[in-house]
């Protein structure tokens, strides 16, 4: 029960921040400029930083290897999840527009906006190695997979993923490159100066509270009196947040992980639609209100969601 009440508390904090962002959108303090600036320091300054921090004070040399284990292990429970996903959208005969869009939401999870403050509020620093390890996994399926389905699903014309241009915007990604970065650093035995590692701490703290008020703002932007379960809807939200954290439990055992990386892996697998679907959908002439809806549905429904699994955890 205290981890219940110990994720109750933290979803409690959590909506409050969210709620920051949504009444910043009403008074009008907040706008597309402001979510802009809000998304580019979050993604390139702050979540780096904090990448920086959490990996050097909390892996070791000796850790290595089982990162890569660990690594294999979300990118299996990632790929049933989205197998599960593409079965799911035949089998609901999900229209053209939002078929790539339905696969995306249902199979990937919002690892940074969310996952990050949640499992920082839940477990601590010390949760931060494995939420990277499962943000390399994630972010990888969506400049891919996620990528090719939303853009086969629009009516605009775009040009066609390839290998090379999925390693270039993966390795453009200032988080993807400080998580390099420091797993150099530590399979080096290489310490930061701690006038960096304290900068980076303070950078780094700021990630939290923003994301969450970006959020919020989300939220206000779609309206909440527009929310309904359109068709899809529900089968998303059963699979992103019941399902699959079970798949996930499953491989975890199968692969042997098991203590804080398997509970850090549990929350990052049920958590709300990755935000960057909408954006995508919009730039590729998918249903964007589609996407916006699922993403907000979700996102409301984990604050439920998340302390139910903390207390089966516990």
């Amino acid at each position: 029960m205290e981890g219940f009440f110990n994720a109750l508390s933290a979803s409690l904090v959590l909506m409050a921040l969210m709620a920051v962002g949504w009444f910043m959108g009403w008074k009008g303090w907040m706008g597309p400029g402001e979510k802009a600036f809000l998304s580019k320091y979050i993604v390139n300054i702050a979540v780096p930083c904090t990448c920086v921090k959490g990996l050097l004070s909390n892996l070791s040399h000796d850790m290595l290897s089982q990162a890569g284990f660990m690594l294999a292990a979300v990118v299996c429970g990632i790929v049933v999840t989205l197998a599960l996903s593409v079965a799911l959208a035949q089998l609901l005969r999900i229209p053209r527009r939002r078929w790539g869009v339905f696969v995306a939401m249902t199979g990937l999870s919002n690892v940074l906006f969310i996952g990050l403050p949640v499992c920082t509020q839940l477990f601590g620093e010390a949760c931060l190695p494995y939420v990277m390890i499962y943000y390399l996994g994630n972010t990888s399926f969506l400049q891919s997979v996620g990528l090719m389905l939303i853009q086969r699903s629009g009516t605009a014309q775009g040009a066609r993923t390839t290998s090379a241009g999925f390693f270039k915007s993966l390795l453009s990604k200032p988080p993807v490159l400080a998580v390099l970065f420091s797993i150099a650093m530590l399979a080096l035995d290489w310490k930061l100066p701690q006038v960096v590692m304290k900068f980076a701490g303070y950078v780094g703290d700021t990630v939290s509270p923003l994301a969450l008020i970006y959020c919020g703002y989300v939220i206000w932007e779609v309206g909440l009196k527009k929310l309904r379960l359109l068709p899809g809807l529900p089968a998303m939200l059963a699979v992103r947040l019941g399902v699959s954290p079970l798949i996930c439990w499953g491989v975890c055992r199968l692969f042997g992980v098991s203590g804080l990386a398997m509970e850090v892996f549990l929350v990052e697998s049920a958590l709300p639609v990755v935000s960057q679907v909408p954006v995508l959908a919009g730039a590729f002439g998918a249903d964007e209100q589609y996407a916006a809806t699922g993403a907000t549905l979700s996102t409301l429904a984990s604050f439920v969601s998340i302390p139910i699994l903390m207390l089966i955890l516990g």
